[in-house]
């Protein structure tokens, strides 16, 4: 029972800071005077470790691919780098990126985006 109470006072109150913050700037805003129990304000502290930042859940690092070339590059780094086929390559070139990838042994996060819908059809 305590516990609902609990999630229920901590509703809202996410440590995330969402893309479109901006700075508090009234005069009488409670946020920007760091009252207690308010939102708290991005500070430095609240960074990611250096050694985990950037890194997907999967555990590897995200890198765009525009063509099957682009895979070359991450032929010597496919444990560290994983390849994600940017939005704006056709159904024709995605297929070839990722037969090449497999080829290769690199992990592509949306292997599947675009396949699926066009084999329906």
């Amino acid at each position: 029972m305590y516990g609902f109470f609990l999630y229920l006072t901590l509703f809202g109150f996410c440590y995330c800071v969402q893309e479109s913050w901006r700075r508090p700037k009234g005069i009488d805003s409670r946020v920007r005077r760091k009252f207690k129990g308010v939102t708290l304000m991005p500070n430095v502290g609240y960074g990611s470790d250096k050694k985990t930042r950037h890194y997907l859940p999967n555990g590897f690092k995200k890198f765009v691919v525009h063509n099957s070339a682009d895979l070359e590059l991450l032929m010597m780094h496919n444990r560290t780098y994983c390849a994600e086929i940017a939005h704006n390559v056709s159904t024709k070139k995605r297929k070839a990126i990722v037969e090449r990838a497999s080829q290769l042994d690199i992990v592509v996060t949306n292997r599947l985006a675009r396949l699926r819908s066009q084999e329906d059809e």
